[in-house]
């Protein structure tokens, strides 16, 4: 039977408040019907005693204290779910937006997601080649891995975040598991419509739309929809991986909108702020969607997820990112000074790592040196910032013979390894084979972190001719 009522207590922002009701539910849908008979949906956020906190998804202008009805669905907030989702382009509450008509369901899912049970996971081992050196080289992104971009206003992460879906490719030991069974969930909360349209276009024209379920939360979109368009999306990246056995990659940008739009709800239901004003729960709530990453015992598919959220004034500590790297495996951060000088990505090298990388790279994966050499890059590169620091105080003339080398070093390191077009696909051999290319720019007394037989193998010297700058 349902359950209707007559009026609201309250109105606040996107907030409504009931009074005096019962047989109501956390999280639970409802659906206003206005005066002249438009209708709204909304979601319990709050029960106190005998009053309900809705938030109203369409905004609540034009709702009356006297004659809102409102009625309860007696279920949470649920998308349809099929393989058809793949090539669509939706909203942030999971309906179709791009005139191709309704989405005909298999299944429907809550939005909030089943917990894994800890003891069900399986520990992720192959990795995702992305085609990008930085990446697949020196903070491998591991299957089933969540692995954050941190970025900064105005960079090129959007751009990074295109190269990716279009680029990201899953291997395998076994033969017949191919490309096919991989796809991309792609997640955009707070976007302007020039950004929303560049995505769009890019990923039309790349081809890859059809192996891409899009979920676009504009701007101008209510702040609640941006709260749900992450859950939307994990929920099918959920079914697509577990229900039809695919490896899906889960790209969401970008993390500090939604942060934001958390905090403005927050704010509107008179919670005592935190930290810079966030909610005290927001790590928690990063978590319940970080933590839908992973691959469950006894199923073929798997969940992988790069959260990417820009760094309000750049700074690595802001909540959000501070936050986001304690839950994670590890981050992507992008630098500023690299991107001024015109170098793509800009993936700043020393702060970034990948704690899974370990496990998912080597003999069986990747190659029998990935490890070793990925070790001596990441120490030449710290020297590298050693001796421009020594520079900036004695001058580069008065450097030792070893330091200058040093220095040869990282400027070809940064214009031809860090350095790639976007359009431009490495494999993981071409990555692999131009570290040890540009290795060779160092006496091999200075490659402490590789073993004779690994630097008799691989090392040639006379290949680093052509990356000298």
């Amino acid at each position: 039977m349902s359950v209707q009522f007559v009026g609201l207590k309250e109105i606040n922002g996107p907030i409504v408040v009931l009074d005096k009701v019962s047989d109501v539910s956390f999280e639970e849908m409802v659906e206003l019907e206005l005066e002249d008979g438009t209708k709204r949906d909304g979601r319990v956020v709050m029960l106190e005693g005998d009053k309900a906190v809705i938030q109203v998804f369409e905004g609540t202008r034009g709702l009356s204290l006297m004659n809102t009805r409102t009625s309860v669905t007696g279920h949470p907030m649920e998308i349809s779910l099929s393989k058809e989702i793949l090539g669509r382009v939706m909203n942030g509450s999971g309906k179709p937006i791009d005139g191709l008509g309704e989405i005909f369901a298999e299944t429907s899912a809550d939005i909030n997601g089943k917990p894994i049970n800890p003891v069900s996971r399986t520990y992720p081992r192959n990795y995702i080649r992305t085609g990008i050196s930085s990446i697949d080289a020196l903070m491998t992104l591991i299957r089933g891995q969540k692995l954050p971009i941190f970025s900064g206003s105005g960079m090129s992460h959007n751009k990074l975040a295109v190269q990716l879906v279009r680029q990201s490719k899953i291997t395998s030991d076994n033969q017949n598991e191919t490309d096919e069974k991989f796809c991309v969930v792609f997640g955009a909360m707070g976007v302007k419509n020039d950004v929303a349209d560049y995505f769009k276009k890019s990923f039309e024209e790349s081809g890859v739309l059809k192996n891409v379920a899009m979920f676009l939360n504009l701007s101008n979109d209510p702040i609640i929809e941006r709260i749900l368009t992450p859950r939307c999306a994990l929920t099918a990246a959920e079914y697509l991986a577990f229900e039809c056995g695919m490896h899906v990659l889960v790209i969401l940008t970008d993390m500090t909108s939604y942060s934001e739009a958390l905090r403005e709800f927050s704010s509107s239901k008179g919670e005592i702020p935190g930290r810079k004003g966030f909610p005290g729960y927001l790590y928690s709530d990063l978590a319940s969607l970080y933590e839908r990453a992973g691959i469950i015992n006894g199923k073929k598919g798997s969940v992988t997820q790069i959260p990417i959220l820009t760094m309000p004034n750049d700074d690595i500590t802001h909540p959000v990112p501070d936050l986001t790297g304690y839950i994670t495996e590890g981050q992507i951060v992008l630098d500023r000074n690299l991107d001024v000088t015109g170098t793509y990505p800009p993936v700043s090298i020393l702060p970034s790592l990948s704690r899974l990388m370990k496990d998912g790279i080597g003999e069986k994966y990747t190659r029998d040196d990935h490890s070793a050499l990925a070790n001596q890059l990441f120490a030449a590169y710290a020297r590298v910032q050693d001796a421009r620091s020594l520079a900036s105080v004695i001058g580069e003339d008065e450097l030792s013979p070893i330091d200058k080398k040093f220095l040869q070093f990282g400027k070809s390191f940064e214009k031809y390894f860090i350095n790639q077009k976007f359009d431009e696909e490495r494999t993981i051999e071409q990555t692999l084979n131009l570290g040890w290319d540009l290795l060779g720019l160092l006496p091999v007394e200075e490659l402490d972190r590789l073993d004779d037989k690994l630097i008799e193998k691989y090392l040639k010297p006379e290949n680093a001719k052509k990356y000298r700058v």
